[in-house]
């Protein structure tokens, strides 16, 4: 039994967020009942997205509203609240944060008090200062990005069919994907794969018009899946006529003409930037110790040091990884753990179990996951994986890929939902309609109404994004 009343604050509902929160409402049901605990989530989005599943809704293999779980049907014990915290004073235990209705009222952020502070706000894309990148360049973080994207390169292929000017054209069907991590190799492979089938129901595309290029400034892509899957990447995505270029950096996108730092200009209207992630701001807004990466500085009990009654895991938080060796995962003797969703998750499993053991005056247990490997999709039927020393490729770390993360989705509902439209897509025809519209609901009514025409979405830098 929790000893006094205890107030949790759990600052984010991605990964850790929502299964920390999930986790203490299953382990504190009856106290939250009597009352005697309080669980407050405050999250940008009232829902957690599932974000190894965002390749296979931007090729739509999955419907968007399939890749998110709704936060509020799944923490029902708790109260969401649907906002931003812009800084936290943990010595006097207090959140400053901005809700929807702080800004409809025009009133200054509001105060939160609370016990125990759970925060994991996630990270942000990792942007250098490259010229047009922040007026032409979409990123791949999100829902939102990943079904704009899936339309500004159906809108893209719409462009070259009907344009006379052969410049516009190839600008149109260039293709540029930036970062040669998971996100960057999985979007690719699946928007490649996706374009390429659309192009047969247009009479003047052809899969050879279109250029897909991925810039990856290291010398290899995919390192979690060991140096020959990663090779192996590279050969597969050349077979489909994709340049990879290697040691290689995205110098300037301004005017819309990606230049290259090996010499290289293409003109083009799509460049995805998916270099990495960084921290979330809001821990330098924050008085909690960080390491020099701007991670918060954590034990192995996923506490935050020196700093009583504050606990952090995921993308946010160094922890010390003691199941490191040197054969382990890249890191060795004495490295943190990856910031990677199989981590994520046990670590806010763990992080429940603690806060409540905390509360309870019980001892705390030690997070120690030894890295199983990883998997990733290259498109349809098609993906490399290293799972416990093996090697797979091609059909087989496809399927893999399909199980793991079905079976890691949350909610029994997800599952089902996800597992139907993958059988429905076996039986039946791609969708390859672009809905670019449905980002500006009200344009159509506008002009209806007297105002001013939709902005030609030729004449966006990003489309429909």
């Amino acid at each position: 039994m929790v000893k006094e009343r205890a107030r949790i604050l759990v600052v984010g509902g991605g990964y850790v967020g929502m299964y920390t929160a999930l986790r203490l409402q299953g382990r504190l049901k009856r106290e939250l009942r009597r009352g005697d605990v309080e669980i407050t989530v405050v999250t940008p989005d009232p829902y957690m997205t599932y974000q190894p599943f965002l390749p296979e809704a931007a090729a739509g293999s999955i419907s968007p509203r399939h890749v998110v779980v709704p936060l509020r049907r799944v923490l029902d014990l708790c109260h969401v609240v649907v906002g931003e915290v812009r800084s936290i004073d943990h010595a006097k235990h207090t959140a400053s944060l901005t809700t929807l209705a702080t800004a409809e009222e025009g009133t200054g952020p509001t105060q939160l008090t609370y016990d125990e502070l759970v925060l994991a706000p996630g990270s942000v894309s990792r942007t250098l200062p490259v010229p047009g990148l922040a007026e032409h360049a979409i990123g791949f973080k999100s829902v939102e990005e990943a079904i704009g994207l899936r339309n500004h390169v159906i809108e893209q292929l719409d462009i070259a069919s009907s344009t006379r000017d052969p410049a516009i054209r190839d600008a149109a069907l260039t293709f540029v994907f930036v970062g040669g991590g998971f996100a960057g190799v999985e979007a690719l492979g699946e928007l490649e794969d996706m374009a390429r089938y659309t192009t047969r129901y247009y009479h003047n595309v052809e899969p050879g018009d279109m250029k897909w290029i991925l810039v990856e400034a290291t010398d290899r892509v995919l390192p979690e899946v060991g140096p020959e899957m990663g090779r192996y990447t590279v050969s597969e995505l050349r077979r489909r006529n994709i340049d990879v270029r290697l040691g290689t950096r995205l110098e300037s996108c301004a005017d819309r003409v990606a230049v290259l730092s090996d010499g290289s200009r293409f003109p083009t209207r799509t460049v995805v930037w998916t270099a990495g992630v960084r921290p979330h701001p809001l821990l330098a807004a924050t008085d909690l110790p960080r390491t020099e990466r701007g991670r918060l500085k954590c034990t192995p009990q996923l506490t935050i040091e020196g700093a009583p009654h504050a606990w952090a895991a995921g993308d946010a938080a160094a922890v010390p990884d003691i199941t490191a060796d040197d054969t382990a995962q890249p890191g060795g003797p004495g490295k943190e753990t990856a910031p990677n969703a199989q981590h994520a998750l046990r670590q806010a499993r763990l992080l429940g179990d603690n806060i409540t053991h905390s509360l309870r005056g019980e001892p705390l247990e030690t997070y120690a996951h030894r890295y199983v490997g990883s998997v990733a999709s290259l498109g349809f039927h098609k993906g490399v994986a290293h799972v416990y020393g093996r090697r797979f490729k091609g059909y087989p770390a496809w399927f893999m890929h399909r199980v793991y993360h079905l079976s890691r989705v949350p909610t029994f509902n997800r599952k089902a939902r996800v597992l139907a439209e993958w059988t429905l897509a076996g039986l039946f025809k791609r969708e390859i309609v672009s809905l670019g519209s449905l980002e500006h609901p009200r344009a159509e009514f506008e002009l209806a109404a007297g105002g001013k025409p939709p902005t030609d979405p030729t004449s966006d830098p990003k489309g429909s994004s």
